[in-house]
């Protein structure tokens, strides 16, 4: 369904060891919002609900509410250090238009209202 790449384990492991939950996972979803109508929604959370996929993955458990399945499948997460600074990149089969700005997208199956940027 996701698949995150070694470089970006090694991140989220060592971001989820600096946190102090004794059991934090790694939320991957979309949430309404944005110019194009949807946006990732990527977190750390302590709680899973019964609508959650739970994944294991590299040492640690991702977490994806059934919602956003359609949207993610196939979805490679990655990070890439860029200067001083780095960031999780998203590459998703799925995006079928992206605003400008790079933060929000639409599928061919989402049927939402987007906003103005």
């Amino acid at each position: 369904m996701i698949e995150i790449s070694e470089y970006a384990s090694r991140q989220i492991k060592e971001m989820l060891s600096g946190l102090d939950q004794e059991r934090m996972y790694l939320r991957v979803g979309v949430v309404d919002g944005g110019c194009s109508g949807l946006s990732y929604d990527l977190r750390f959370d302590d709680q899973r609900s019964e609508e959650d996929i739970n994944v294991s993955m590299n040492g640690y458990e991702v977490l994806v509410d059934s919602r956003s399945v359609p949207f993610l499948e196939g979805l490679k997460i990655d990070y890439q250090m860029q200067g001083m600074t780095g960031g999780f990149t998203m590459d998703n089969p799925n995006v079928k238009a992206s605003c400008g700005c790079g933060a929000s997208f639409r599928t061919a199956t989402y049927r939402g209202t987007a906003k103005k940027c």
